[in-house]
């Protein structure tokens, strides 16, 4: 495996495990916004479900891996890889939020505050403490294990197609971006251009789509489940970094299944109001 490509899988893991970090930040910081004087307490118990989400996402990391390692022993590599680049893309698309934008701030944020602002209220009423740390903690935890069961599916592609030493210094990376994020907006109390950040990171989300269309496309074909038409004068033009970065190959499969990719995603955008929230 050429470094390039090496670098190429660190960058695309790096930009979702970070665009999914953004987002849980973005309701994290919704839920915890008016905690403050003596619902300052109401902390504890949501940060509590952010690590239980942390132990989650690790235990369904494990058992993913486990199911696709007996999966191998039983269906052939090429199979595996292009089985799960299939549930990679489809993930992506979710992740992306084009089609399902409005729904996902006027709904997925909202549900998290209404349900906040029901444990607090039965809290002012006297009602069970206990049940009211529960609901906080569940909130927390929501919060994060949506995202992290996302990213679980998704990296077990990029786990089979680019092993596990590159998978890891992906969520690193993405997770290091993060972790200064979570501290400007958390601890300096920061107002960042989260706006900017999630159009810019969607763009980048966009890049990747089209780089793992290519790549499943080229995958399938490898498999014997697409059939596979060169473009001889296509491969003189194509410099080499052109697959290695952004999968494109002088085959008309691949070529169309991006070209499809990238109208799914723009149509849906447009449709969607451009990012309106």
């Amino acid at each position: 495996m050429s470094d390039s490509f090496s670098a190429s899988g660190v960058v695309n893991i790096a930009v979702l495990v970070f665009r999914e970090g953004l987002e849980c930040i973005l309701v994290l910081a919704a839920l915890t916004a008016s905690f403050r004087g003596k619902e300052s307490r109401y902390h504890r118990p949501v940060i509590g479900g952010v690590f239980l989400g942390m132990l989650a996402t690790a235990i369904t990391w494990s058992v993913a891996v486990r199911i696709l390692n007996d999966l191998s022993e039983n269906v052939s590599a090429l199979a595996l890889q292009a089985g799960t680049g299939l549930l990679a893309i489809v993930v992506l698309l979710v992740i992306m939020n084009w089609f399902f934008h409005k729904v996902y701030w006027t709904g997925w944020i909202s549900l998290h505050n209404r349900k906040k602002q029901e444990l607090v209220a039965n809290a002012a009423d006297g009602k069970n403490g206990r049940r009211l740390a529960l609901g906080m903690g569940l909130l927390g935890f929501t919060s994060f294990y949506r995202e992290g069961f996302e990213v679980v599916l998704f990296l077990q592609s990029f786990r089979l197609r680019f092993g596990g030493h590159v998978v890891s210094e992906g969520v690193v990376l993405g997770s290091l971006a993060t972790l200064v994020v979570a501290v400007l907006t958390f601890l300096i109390h920061q107002h960042l251009p989260y706006r900017r950040m999630l159009v810019v990171t969607g763009v980048m989300l966009a890049v990747v789509l089209l780089v793992m269309v290519g790549e499943e496309a080229q995958e399938m074909q490898l498999a014997g489940w697409l059939p596979t038409t060169q473009l001889p004068r296509l491969n003189e033009i194509l410099p080499a970094w052109t697959g290695l970065w952004f999968s494109i190959f002088p085959t008309v499969e691949t070529l169309v299944s991006q070209f499809i990719a990238a109208a799914l995603v723009f149509g849906s955008y447009l449709q969607g109001g451009g990012c309106r929230e």
